[in-house]
């Protein structure tokens, strides 16, 4: 029985420490690199980075480049160094 009371215990714990990986981001659209590596990047206004959109097809996002928008999304991969930004796959366009 204290066992199992342990394990549920260590499991709640993992579960509480669980960050989440939704993000607000408002920031100017754009198209990075040349063909046939492009990709749309939004630049966040405020901590001027920049993350590779992976999901843009979904929102029609191509269409409202160089505007700048409010979108909810979700961390996909982290920035790896120059030339690898942050992926995130957009969840909401406000």
């Amino acid at each position: 029985m204290k066992k199992y009371m342990i394990l549920v215990f260590v499991a709640l714990g993992f579960m509480g420490c669980a960050k989440s990986t939704d993000i607000e981001i408002e920031g100017k659209l754009s198209v990075k690199g040349s063909e046939p590596h492009s990709y749309l990047s939004i630049k966040d206004t405020q901590s001027k980075t920049s993350y590779k959109i992976q999901n843009q097809e979904s929102f029609d996002l191509m269409t409202k480049q160089k505007q700048t928008v409010q979108i909810r999304a979700k961390l996909v991969k982290e920035a790896v160094g120059p030339g690898f930004p942050a992926v995130i796959e957009v969840v909401e366009v406000k």
